[in-house]
């Protein structure tokens, strides 16, 4: 267990006071054994509904493939398909006995990670998610087709009515023995694409989760920016997640990225751990290396809190980091002001929590707008919606992570179903947000069109040739 300081467990301990949870009493004449009886019969059911869920679509997408795949005019070839579709399938599946102990006889599901090679195998569940996904636009689009050739069949018919056309004169179909060969060639040609599309997305995806962050260089023109701050290189960093899928070498491979940036200022946006207190030794030594001339400036995220919220808070600050929870910390530059308001996540499951009461929290400990500039510090982008009216113009948050699927042809993210405030910038009046697509991972270890990122801003007052 990673030690907090006493002052840290204090002021920890009093943001915590209204935070109760208490046990539900047992209906009369119910005993605590019967009730414990009951929970443990209905979490086992619960469990084995989401095992099936999983499991189910590895079995339907095997059973099909084992159809579709062969070439039916070459029967030989065929029956070694089936061979090494059967293994592959064995093989890859092989961890569900592990997590199948662990759902259906308890212990905690973060022990997954401890399996090897668990990022190939996790991205091989989403892959069978991906190809079920093309399947379904497969047959979608095949009862279309089937639509749309009964419809053109009926306008023959009409049109062969109302133009006296004899039989002998229609056009003859195909023999059935013709059309069942081509369409079963078709379906298993088909297949096999549909196959190598799934394979290409989760492997770029797989790559793209585990590369070093891509830097994104962007000029944000603040109108109301004081000439002090003209020209401020602020380096961004959020969710980076250290843990199982982010080890120490990469830290220290990310920490030198950002150094080697020589931003002015740098600043993280929440999720630095992922979960485990035992991940935070490892970020303390190789985050005490990262360092800018105006500091590092850090608030927290959800993982934080689910890892331990004094227990990362206390790592920060042994990493030579500048902790802001509810509050501001200023940076004076060229005889100007800075005033970085940081903000907790909150503890809810709002979408787009506008989170005011925090907010306003911080401007309290800020100096007034006229005084200093305000960046707001936030874990989740819904925050902007509290900064518009309060006028703080320019925002910075994460949390999403670009959604870590992102179909770039029509615009969608997964992100969508939890925030409009997916990736990137965005404005309104005078106020600006921009939200990171993160350093690491949730969950499944793949980012399909959503690669890493870390951000290089420069403040500028205007842009023009004497700039």
């Amino acid at each position: 267990m990673y030690r907090a300081s006493a002052q840290t467990d204090a002021t920890t301990a009093a943001r915590s006071a209204a935070v109760s949870c208490w046990a539900m009493a047992a209906p009369r004449g119910v005993t605590h054994a019967t009730t414990r009886l009951a929970r443990s019969r209905d979490g086992v059911i619960t469990r084995l509904i989401y095992l099936l869920l999983f499991i189910a679509p590895q079995v339907l997408i095997y059973l099909y493939l084992r159809e579709r795949l062969p070439d039916p005019e070459r029967p030989n070839q065929a029956r070694r398909v089936r061979t090494v579709l059967a293994g592959l399938f064995m093989l890859f599946n092989l961890p569900w006995l592990y997590v199948g102990q662990r759902l259906l006889f308890g212990g905690s599901l973060w022990g997954v990670g401890r399996i090897p090679f668990t990022g190939p195998w996790i991205a091989w569940q989403l892959m069978g998610w991906i190809y079920c996904a093309l399947i379904t636009l497969y047959l979608v689009g095949k009862g279309l087709w089937w639509l749309g050739e009964k419809l053109r069949g009926v306008w023959y018919v009409v049109r062969a009515g109302a133009h006296g056309i004899s039989q002998p004169q229609r056009e003859q179909p195909r023999t059935p023995h013709h059309a069942s060969v081509s369409r079963r060639r078709f379906l298993a040609r088909a297949t096999y694409a549909y196959a190598a599309a799934g394979t290409a997305l989760s492997a770029n995806g797989i790559w793209s989760a585990y590369r070093l962050p891509q830097v994104t260089r962007r000029t944000l023109v603040l109108p109301d920016l004081p000439p002090g701050l003209d020209g401020l290189q602020l380096l961004h960093l959020s969710d980076l997640h250290a843990g199982i899928h982010l080890d120490e070498d990469k830290m220290q491979a990310i920490v030198a990225q950002a150094n080697a940036l020589r931003p002015d200022l740098i600043v993280q946006t929440g999720d630095m751990i992922d979960i485990s207190q035992s991940y935070i030794p490892p970020y303390v030594r190789a985050f005490r290396d990262l360092s800018a001339p105006l500091g590092v400036v850090t608030v927290l995220g959800n993982h934080d809190r689910y890892t331990g919220e004094r227990e990362v808070i206390r790592g920060c600050l042994d990493a030579g980091q500048v902790f802001v929870q509810n509050g501001c910390h200023l940076v004076e530059r060229n005889g100007a002001t800075l005033a970085l308001l940081g903000i907790d996540d909150p503890h809810n499951w709002q979408v787009d929590d506008p989170q005011p009461t925090d907010i306003d929290a911080a401007l309290r400990a800020a100096p007034p707008a006229g005084e200093a500039f305000r960046v707001l510090l936030a874990h989740r982008p819904g925050a902007w919606d509290g900064a518009v009216p309060r006028g703080i113009p320019l925002t910075l948050a994460g949390h999403i992570h670009g959604g870590q699927f992102y179909l770039p042809w029509i615009g969608w993210s997964t992100g969508r179903l939890i925030t409009k405030y997916v990736m990137g910038h965005f404005q309104r009046e005078r106020s600006q947000l921009y939200v990171s697509r993160g350093i690491g991972v949730v969950g499944v270890p793949i980012r399909v069109f959503t690669p890493p990122e870390i951000e290089l801003f420069e403040l500028r007052r205007k842009v023009g040739p004497s700039d």
